[in-house]
């Protein structure tokens, strides 16, 4: 008899953004599964010689929560898409395994469409933006301001929190940053410019707040 197994409703696997591509951390892997975290961080350490054969296995140093707050430090690693797979390769493939193997597979698949579509749809946009910054500002010692005032009202109306923009969609990282160069067209300085890009992003911001679900 064939076992399918069929998409998970729950909420996709969180991943943290690194230099060399997205990773999962072992806490998120160890609680997916069931377990505590100390057993996971102990079977990397076991198996850290076949997991680096898929790159160098980073570790970072996390306080453990509490409700009280504060807690002891603890080793986390951070594991690429292959280390992530190698890793529950070694667990039996119970049914929580094997959807946690096919949740993983579509967290690293979605990033790297994500990053693509980045590349082709977003960093256009956001570089002809702030190229159109640099023209008004015109060698102002208030260029740079602007630039992050700029950044700072996009992740408002798009509801991103500080450090954070990999986590929105990029069409909507995308159309922000559209309608913000749009305004500041026939802008004959940066602060022109600016308030035109805060008048229009504010009448986006009050169209998309009923159904934004992103940020606070």
């Amino acid at each position: 008899m064939t076992t399918r197994i069929q998409p998970t409703q729950a909420a996709p696997l969180a991943l943290v953004d690194a230099k060399d591509g997205p990773r999962i951390e072992s806490r998120v892997l160890a609680e997916s599964m069931g377990n505590t975290h100390r057993p996971t961080v102990a079977l990397i350490d076991k198996y850290r010689e076949p997991l680096e054969r898929f790159g160098h296995v980073t570790f970072k140093k996390a306080v453990g929560e509490r409700k009280q707050g504060g807690g002891k430090a603890e080793r986390v690693a951070l594991l690429n898409e292959e280390q992530a797979l190698f890793l529950l390769a070694l667990s039996r493939n119970t049914d929580r395994v094997v959807e946690l193997k096919f949740k993983l597979i579509q967290a690293f698949s979605a990033a790297r469409r994500n990053a693509q579509q980045r590349k082709d749809e977003y960093l256009p946009e956001y570089h002809h933006l702030h190229d159109r910054i640099k023209e008004l500002a015109s060698g102002s010692d208030n260029e740079r301001f602007v630039h992050m005032n700029m950044n700072k009202l996009i992740n408002k109306v798009a509801g991103i929190e500080a450090g954070q923009r990999h986590t929105i969609p990029v069409a909507m990282l995308t159309a922000v940053n559209h309608v913000a160069a749009l305004a500041m067209a026939g802008a004959t300085d940066c602060h022109q410019g600016y308030a035109r890009a805060k008048a229009a992003l504010g009448t986006l911001q009050g169209l998309l707040a009923p159904g934004v679900t992103h940020g606070t």
